[in-house]
């Protein structure tokens, strides 16, 4: 039973609540309450306080949220004051349950449903804080650390929530966790269900000249990584090509303790394969053919600062090698040089627009170096998702491209155009797109200030369709990579996937037609099928193809679109009609 009736306290909160900080606080003051009873009941009532309690929301793509308040006054965490240990988060991951520091003592215990298991390691990243965590939290008076997972319908782990007390006293004993954990459990699970869905409040971040528009889509982003940039540990970027990663990535050294020093950026889709271990830790004269000299790598080049690499996915098994033992030892040798190791002093960030754990489960990627980059993550959203921001990137891609015509502007329908068009190539394209515009608009240019207006704009794009095509066959390979992949998981199940499953993106082509034009008629009209509809044969080759692509979904398994699944219920309807 709840010590001041915690859960009675806790649901109306959490039912009232309309943004997801208003929802954290909730299940923070009924968690750190429930503990501070617990405390003053315990032996060590008289040495204990408790500190704070942090809601770290991150599903798979990433860092959502991050909201924390100081215990007992109800202040919002602020500074370094939100992290723990990478590694805590790796065991909630894997067990899905609760885990208990002793922070001191460096030992984790993981609350397993069979029961408390002590474990004592050295180092991250396999179980307990490594020594540059461990002092942080040590710093911020947390010497027992108690986490809780936030899990979603179905046992997927979104998050989690973390506790700290400061009790020297207790180091290496029991303590109340062992009385907490169950209760503590339950409550978060309670609130889970809300921290998971709520927006979060309405916030405005500053903007500055590394990054000039910071929008309602993205302000919670931005609040995040201010923490983060303070810190030594890695970050992982997530977001598709021309979003704006390296910008942040540089935004965030910006903001670190070595803005002082070096930021290197290596974009390893124009690195070739077998000199990628060269660009990050140079070489020594006669390594390889072509090295008539010594030269620093990147690692050397940043010495003290921020290297930013792009395209980690990119990165060879060999150079991946190389990359874990600078991230686990700070040691790297240049090649050719077998005299003496050097010391790695720079703070990394990485960027990728694939899917890691996928390629980590397609053995293209290794699962340690995986969780050794995936300390901070975060995930960059498209521009199609920050349509908030557009207008005010497309001025200041103006401005910043074309400062000295001080009378250039967008006219409004402009912009309501740019907002309604879809942007594969993100920030870039636009970027693009802009300047374009801006040509055009010279052309026609006559007395008076220049003005981008809609046709403009309209034609600007109409350059863009070499560039769509091309933006396609991009997408198609990368579907050609994921049936692979999945046939490689397929064949580890003994169910071999064929290669006539293929033919069931004709059904799933054909399906999206269906929904977008609203007729079978106009969809098979839009694919060059006239002839199946002009014959009264389009109903059955719908079905056939629809088929095909329930026959794929049900081998395979896992998510799939909720049009494509409408699209395959509607299939008895077919019968009922042809």
């Amino acid at each position: 039973m709840f010590r001041d009736d915690a859960l009675a306290s806790m649901v109306p909160r959490l039912m009232a609540a309309t943004c997801f900080e208003d929802a954290a606080t909730a299940v923070l003051s009924a968690m750190l309450g429930h503990t501070q009873a617990l405390l003053s009941d315990s032996e060590y009532a008289a040495s204990a306080r408790l500190v704070r309690g942090v809601v770290h929301l991150r599903p798979e793509g990433g860092y959502q949220r991050l909201f924390g308040i100081e215990h007992p006054s109800g202040a919002r965490v602020t500074g370094t004051g939100h992290l723990t240990s990478a590694s805590v988060w790796r065991w909630v991951m894997e067990h899905r349950c609760s885990v208990s520091i002793d922070v001191q003592a460096g030992t984790i215990q993981p609350w397993l449903p069979a029961g408390p298991v002590l474990r004592r390691e050295p180092t991250e990243p396999d179980g307990v804080p490594g020594d540059a965590t461990r002092e942080r939290m040590l710093v911020r008076d947390a010497t027992h650390v108690h986490v809780v997972p936030l899990l979603a319908p179905g046992g997927e782990v979104e998050g989690m929530i973390a506790l700290e007390v400061s009790c020297k006293a207790a180091t290496g004993l029991e303590f109340v966790w062992d009385e907490a954990h169950e209760s503590l459990g339950l409550l978060a699970g309670v609130a889970a269900a809300y921290l998971t869905v709520l927006p979060p409040r309405p916030m405005r971040a500053p903007t500055d000249e590394l990054l000039p528009v910071v929008g309602a889509s993205t302000a919670s982003l931005i609040d995040m990584l201010r923490v983060f940039a303070q810190q030594e540990e890695t970050i992982l970027i997530r977001g598709p090509t021309g979003a704006g990663k390296s910008r942040l990535a540089r935004w965030c050294h910006a903001r670190s303790p070595r803005n002082e020093q070096p930021f290197e950026t290596v974009d390893l889709l124009s690195v070739p394969e077998d000199l990628q271990m060269a660009e990050l830790f140079g070489w020594k004269r006669g390594a390889f053919t072509g090295a008539v000299k010594d030269a620093a790598g990147a690692i050397s080049r940043a010495a003290g600062g921020t290297l930013f690499i792009d395209e980690i996915d990119k990165l060879s098994l060999k150079a991946q090698s190389g990359m874990l033992r600078v991230l686990e030892e700070r040691r790297f040798r240049p090649l050719g040089d077998e005299s003496r190791e050097q010391r790695a002093d720079v703070r990394f960030i990485v960027g990728t627009n694939a899917d890691l754990r996928a390629a980590m489960r397609a053995g293209r990627f290794r699962e340690d170096l995986y969780y050794r980059i995936n300390v901070l993550p975060v995930r960059l959203p498209p521009l199609a998702e920050r349509l908030d921001e557009l207008p005010a990137w497309a001025e200041y891609m103006l401005r910043r491209r074309h400062g000295g015509d001080d009378t250039a502007r967008l006219a409004p329908g402009a912009v309501e155009l740019l907002a309604s068009t879809p942007w594969p190539g993100n920030l870039r394209q636009l970027d693009n797109i802009v300047r374009r515009a801006y040509a055009l608009a010279l052309v026609d240019r006559g007395a008076g200030p220049l003005v981008i207006e809609p046709r403009h704009v309209e034609r600007a794009l109409a350059y863009e369709g070499t560039a769509e095509s091309q933006s396609l066959v991009r997408e198609m390979w990368r579907v050609a990579q994921g049936f692979v992949e999945e046939a490689e998981r397929c064949a580890q199940r003994g169910a071999p996937l064929s290669l006539d499953a293929c033919d069931a993106f004709r059904g799933m082509v054909l399906g999206a037609a269906v929904r977008r034009r609203g007729g079978r008629d106009e969809a098979f009209a839009l694919l060059g099928q006239h002839h199946l509809v002009k014959n009264r044969n389009h109903h059955r080759a719908l079905r056939r193809e629809l088929e095909r692509a329930r026959e794929l979904v049900r081998a395979i398994g896992g998510e799939a679109d909720q049009d494509l699944l409408a699209l395959l219920d509607s299939l008895e309807e077919m019968d009922e009609k042809t």
